[in-house]
């Protein structure tokens, strides 16, 4: 029993030594980053020196960014099937497991007519993560989600509207998805440009997927049109 103690105290001691030197090589670049700031703005004669400020933080802060970012993407996609069968997939959140990129639980905890609460898990090494959305729809027209809880966004809203494409066929329809997010903490952050690759840019070919298993391919030939833009702010 002493052997198995002290085996696992050896092994303790050594992951916290690796957690450390990661949270210490972090805090260098910070710190390396601001030197650098302040030797340009220094070296600038437009700068008079009480303009020259140098942020300061913490030990504990500096894992958090001086600037955050926050991501919008939107997308707008013509998809050859019928408003209902869209957005019925879209509004059964119970079944994004099954299909939806990187999810692996997805449950309403709470549903109200109009409205639902739904509790989602997400992971992609090396995240996983839970989160809460509050849910409210318009039936066949629109589905709009903001994350209300949890560590891993400090904002996360998606917005799905659904329109007939009258200029079509009949049972095609046209997808506008919109989603704007933002990280909490910097080691997320870094993770910002995977997420959108792997995760948001995914969604609207994830259901369009989803609604050929559940209906049959389409025979239509259509259009997609994305964009993905990135906003700073103070933190």
């Amino acid at each position: 029993m002493a052997r198995k103690a002290s085996l696992f105290l050896r092994a303790l001691a050594e992951r916290s030594r690796v957690i450390l030197a990661r949270v210490g090589q972090a805090a260098v670049r910070h710190l390396s980053s601001q030197v650098a700031v302040a030797s340009q703005s220094a070296a600038s004669p437009l700068h008079s020196a009480a303009a020259q400020v140098v942020p300061t933080r913490n030990f504990l802060n500096l894992l958090t960014p001086l600037i955050a970012r926050r991501i919008q993407y939107r997308e707008n996609r013509t998809i050859g099937y019928s408003v209902e069968q869209i957005y019925s997939i879209v509004a059964n959140i119970e079944q994004y497991q099954q299909f939806v990129p990187w999810c692996r639980k997805s449950k309403v905890t709470k549903g109200r007519s109009g409205n639902v609460r739904a509790l989602l898990e997400i992971g992609f090494p090396p995240l996983v993560e839970r989160y809460v959305s509050e849910v409210s729809v318009i039936p066949n027209q629109q589905i709009r989600a903001v994350c209300t809880d949890g560590s891993l966004f400090s904002h996360l809203e998606t917005l799905w509207r659904f329109t007939s494409d009258l200029g079509s066929q009949s049972d095609s329809c046209n997808v506008a998805f919109y989603v704007t997010f933002e990280f909490k903490s910097l080691m997320h952050s870094q993770l910002a440009t995977v997420f959108l690759d792997e995760v948001v840019k995914q969604m609207v070919g994830a259901f369009e997927k989803r609604a050929a298993t559940l209906h049959g391919p389409c025979v239509h030939s259509l259009e997609t049109t994305s964009t993905a833009s990135t906003s700073s702010r103070a933190a």
